[in-house]
């Protein structure tokens, strides 16, 4: 950490600097100089403002470090030529958000899990039984039974500033409780899950991820849950992705309800397109982007809707919608079996058009 400002002197029209040339001159007519005070070691700007980084690096650590556990997860892999099964093994991390054992970590550290085990930073391993896991979100909570846990502390990733330090903690290949640190590069990314479907409101850090961190928590200086570390770009260096800790709480309230996430379905193959500069304006569209519809399928809630191949779908409920991926956003489980308003371009004509979202299997 560089400080340019500790060689700088003030301006020579500072009384202060001005005094002080007047005792050295006095100096020369016979009075001994003033020798320049010098400041004790360890003292330096510098070092204060590393001591408090540091104290707030380990301070977090510390705090989350006993709610911090590493998983290790067996999987089906076929079959051997002799017909045995075939398992393949495979980890990650995660962190006890409830003192009775519930693990929230990444789904795809645990999809199609045959057997969990879970362990502790204490030493302690335990087998886990999967709660139910969203490959949409690529969110998961699995549960341990086993007292004495220690919960971490959650926080609000709404209240998240760019530049601000956080910490990752996990176990990358295996190195279990390995701490890195970096800040929050950006807010509100996008980032596509392995099941096709758009994550919104990612973080981005440059704290480092490898394989192994994916599930285990990312935290403020205060040792508080803002993000479940999820993914990087492997060729890219310092760019680094974490779910929200408040997409999180949303998607383990519903695996803890329901196992599940429910989402909506409408029934259409459809793509994004432009949409014609002046029918935006003649409408007063507040997107000139649109979802064009490729095809409706038989016994849909589009095709009983009256929905056409060609129409654009331009909003859904007066929200605006502008691609496929903010219809996957606004068909959210809330609409289920609700009738909804569905604003369409057919040709140069704007309609309103009633469609009942079905449950997505």
């Amino acid at each position: 950490m560089n400080q340019d400002d500790a060689g700088v002197f003030p301006s020579v029209s500072s009384p202060n600097l001005l005094s002080h040339l007047t005792s050295d001159r006095a100096g020369w007519d016979g009075e001994a100089p003033r020798e320049p005070a010098i400041a004790p070691e360890g003292t330096g700007g510098d070092d204060l403002l590393l001591d408090a980084y540091s104290n707030a690096v380990t301070g977090a650590v510390e705090r989350i470090s006993p709610s911090v556990v590493n998983l290790e997860v067996h999987q089906a892999a076929g079959r051997t030529r002799s017909g045995e099964p075939r398992e393949r093994r495979g980890g990650g991390s995660g962190f006890i958000f409830t003192p009775d054992g519930l693990i929230l970590t990444n789904s795809h550290v645990v999809h199609d899990a045959k057997r969990i085990e879970v362990t502790t930073t204490d030493g302690r391993r335990m087998p886990a039984t999967a709660v139910g896991d969203d490959p949409a979100s690529d969110l998961a909570v699995v549960r341990v039974d086993e007292p004495g846990l220690t919960a971490a502390a959650l926080g609000d990733s709404q209240h998240l500033r760019v530049g601000q330090v956080v910490i990752a903690i996990g176990a990358p290949y295996g190195f279990q409780s390995t701490v890195t640190a970096g800040v929050v590069s950006a807010l509100g990314r996008s980032l596509r899950s392995y099941s096709g479907r758009l994550i919104d409101d990612v973080i981005q850090t440059d704290a480092s991820l490898n394989p192994g961190n994916s599930g285990g928590p990312l935290v403020d200086s205060l040792g508080r849950v803002v993000g479940v570390n999820t993914a990087t770009i492997l060729p890219a260096q310092g760019i680094c992705f974490a779910i929200g800790i408040n997409t999180a709480k949303f998607v383990a309230s519903r695996l803890l309800r329901d196992g599940r996430i429910r989402r909506s379905y409408i029934g259409v193959s459809a793509q994004t397109v432009p949409v014609h500069r002046r029918v935006v304006r003649f409408y007063d569209l507040p997107k000139e982007m649109g979802v064009v519809v490729l095809s409706v399928e038989e016994d849909s809630p589009a095709k009983r809707a009256g929905l056409r191949e060609g129409d654009v779908i331009v909003a859904l409920e007066g929200q605006p919608v502008a691609g496929v991926d903010d219809l996957h956003r606004v068909l959210t489980d809330v609409r289920v079996g609700m009738g909804c308003a569905l604003t369409v371009l057919r040709h140069t004509e704007k309609l309103e058009l009633k469609i009942v979202p079905e449950e997505a299997k």
